[in-house]
């Protein structure tokens, strides 16, 4: 029961549906972990090199972003790229400020350096597929505003370098890159002054109706299970859709072909020991196939979104060297496009 209603549906103490409809998205898994799901203030001085402020992209519809923003030496101020983040949660929980994407993004801001621009995504089910990359799409349109000197947010329209714009996301937030990505390329083949220099799937949530190998024989972690894999997508798609949707599984039938796609070039990145790793794996096959430009990244002994987990990036040496070696990844990549 919560506030005396009753529960008629719960996600792996991540969520819970309530019998009047209404959402509740406390977190009631292990309480040592709970710091890791909440906000952290956005801050526009800088705290250990990196300064972040939240900006409204829409007042209409309320799209927010969080910025960061990097510290540069005085003597050495460059144009930064852009990385325009998406969070995951199987599209139905998270928040761009929770501690878990400040932690490691603050991070990325500074290896790259780059200025990271993170999108308050609407979540499932009040806000089903497709309306993630609908926002995702129309922060890749407001970036072009800037670009265009239409409209003037100061940290981008003074730092950032619109030549050499990225898509980044994380698990589900790596279906929204794709997608994105994918109507970019369709919808506004000429960005005008913003140019989309590459993509950046991490452990992207690409699946099938059927069970593959890897859900079926790889270790289940508090960031993905067969539960949530189910139930999130369950609420997260349009009614009625199997997980052969295509934003869940692009590289299916039901999908566009990935060789009518006008794509940046893309760095996939995978963990070995992901619940996901052989849908993810089809995806890189699909596109090498296709002809796509797309390199692949692997973390091994890894599981999904291990890098998030900042108990055990700090405790464990193994977790800390590869989350260490992810963002090296990911920062040459950037850096050669």
């Amino acid at each position: 029961m919560v506030r005396g209603l009753k529960i008629v549906e719960e996600v792996s103490g991540w969520l819970r549906i309530l019998e009047d409809g209404s959402v509740d998205r406390t977190w009631s898994g292990p309480p040592e972990v709970k710091f890791m799901a909440e906000p952290v203030p956005p801050h526009i001085h800088f705290i250990d090199g990196v300064a972040t402020r939240d900006f409204t992209i829409n007042p209409t519809s309320g799209l927010r972003v969080r910025i960061y923003k990097p510290k540069q030496d005085s003597e050495n101020q460059t144009k930064l790229p852009i990385l325009i983040h998406f969070h995951g949660g199987g599209f139905c929980i998270s928040e761009a400020s929770w501690f878990m994407y400040y932690s490691i993004y603050t991070k990325l801001a500074k290896s790259v350096p780059a200025i990271v621009v993170s999108i308050y995504l609407r979540l499932a089910p009040e806000h089903r597929l497709p309306a993630a990359c609908d926002d995702g799409f129309e922060a890749l349109l407001w970036l072009r505003s800037q670009a265009e000197g239409r409209s003037h947010e100061p940290w981008l329209s003074e730092d950032g370098d619109f030549n050499r714009v990225f898509l980044i996301g994380d698990s589900s937030g790596g279906n929204v890159v794709h997608e994105v990505a994918a109507r970019a390329g369709h919808v506004l083949p000429d960005m005008g002054p913003l140019k989309l220099a590459g993509a950046i799937p991490i452990h992207p949530g690409f699946v099938r109706a059927e069970r593959s190998k890897s859900e079926l024989e790889q270790p289940e972690s508090p960031f993905l299970t067969l539960d949530m894999v189910d139930k999130f997508l369950k609420l997260a798609l349009p009614l009625k859709c199997t997980k052969d949707h295509p934003l869940t599984c692009p590289m299916g039938a039901a999908a566009p072909p990935f060789d009518g796609l006008k794509l940046p070039p893309f760095l996939l990145c995978v963990a070995e020991n992901d619940l996901i790793k052989d849908t993810e794996m089809e995806y890189y096959e699909a596109m090498k196939k296709a002809g796509k430009e797309v390199e692949l990244f692997m973390n091994y002994g890894m599981g999904h979104s291990f890098y998030l987990n900042k108990i055990a990036v700090d405790m464990d040496p193994k977790t800390g060297a590869q989350t260490y070696r992810l963002l090296q990844g990911i920062s040459e990549f950037i850096r050669n496009h």
